[in-house]
Order: C-alpha cells, then structure tokens, then sequence
C-alpha cells in the first residue's frame, strides 16, 4: 500500500470520512498539518496550528521537508493533507515536490463537496480559526486541488480519484475511499 494521500478543503469532511475509513479497516491516518504542527510547535515558531500557514514561505517549507521525512518512516498511512493551503500571498502548494518525492504516495485521493455545503460545515464549525471564503472562492479553491493533485499523480506516477462528501452521505463517502484504497 505505502502512503496514500488524502486531501480536501478546510471544511469538506476529509477527516471525517478517514474516521470512518480508519475505524473499518483500521489504516493509520496521519494528519500532514498535524506533523507539520508538531514540529513548529517543539521550534517555538506557533501556539495555534492555524499559525502555520501565516509564517515566511521558507519555514512552512521547511517544516513540509520535516514532516514528510517523518511520515515516510512510519510505513503504510493514509496522509490527511491539502493540496493547496491559501495564504495571504496565494496558494501555497501543500505538497511541493520534494515533500512529494519523500512521500511518493500510490493513490492520491480528493474529497469534494458542493462549495455551499463547505460553506456551511464552516460556519459550523467553531474548533478553527479559518478565514471566510465565498462559495466561488472555494469552488475556484478546488478546481485548484484537482489541477494539483493531477500535475502530483503525472510526478509520482500515483493513481488520482475523486469522492464525493455530500451532506447526510458520509457512509457512503467512506465506502467509496475504501474501495479505492483496496483497488
């Protein structure tokens, strides 16, 4: 299997649907933000995970190359990741690549959602700091995602899917990344 990589917009349920995935297959899930959080953290750069995204470019990249070495060591996992991360200077690629090199995913698959779902599942959502998008911006935000996710899949040779999170359809969300994870 190796590393297979997961990815969606803050607030399309991507950590919801490995959940679900994680609980009836029992694949490890490792949360890339989580790592790169971890590693920030024992640096002294942050307090709050969201404060990654807002640090000078080099040092999220640096703490990308960092992570990515970390979750390779740990063998077969499911990376809960973003394809983008939006900054104040634009889209910053979440998995540049040499960060993709390290991880050399097989399956690399994208949850999506209809952009007013996500909008609501954000406003929701009061566990995150998360700037406001409009339905455009996150639908022009995963268009994005799939551009990037194929240009990954051509560099790595990884097979790319996408699933569909509809709202009151999480089952069959997971059924579908399960599916794909043991295709």
């Amino acid at each position: 299997m190796g590393v297979i990589i997961v990815a969606g917009v803050p607030g399309v349920g991507k950590t919801s649907v490995l959940d679900g995935v994680s609980k009836k297959i029992g694949i490890k899930v490792v949360i890339f933000g989580t790592v790169m959080y971890e590693i920030a953290k024992e640096r002294g750069l942050v307090k709050h995970r969201d404060e990654i995204r807002k640090l000078p470019s080099e040092i999220q990249r640096e703490l990308q190359e960092e992570a990515a070495e970390r979750i390779r060591k740990m063998g077969d996992v499911i990376v809960d990741t973003h394809m983008l991360i939006r900054t104040p200077a634009g889209f910053l690629p979440g998995l540049p690549y040499s960060v993709l090199m390290k991880l050399s995913p097989s399956k690399i698959i994208l949850i999506e959602a209809d952009p007013q779902e996500i909008l609501r599942r954000r406003m929701k959502d009061d566990t995150r700091i998360r700037d406001m998008e409009t339905e455009k911006e996150i639908a022009d935000h995963q268009l994005m995602n799939r551009i990037a996710a194929l240009i990954y899949g051509v560099l790595t040779g990884a097979f790319v899917a996408i699933v569909m999170n509809k709202d009151g359809m999480l089952e069959k969300a997971v059924e579908e990344v399960i599916k794909i994870i043991e295709s």
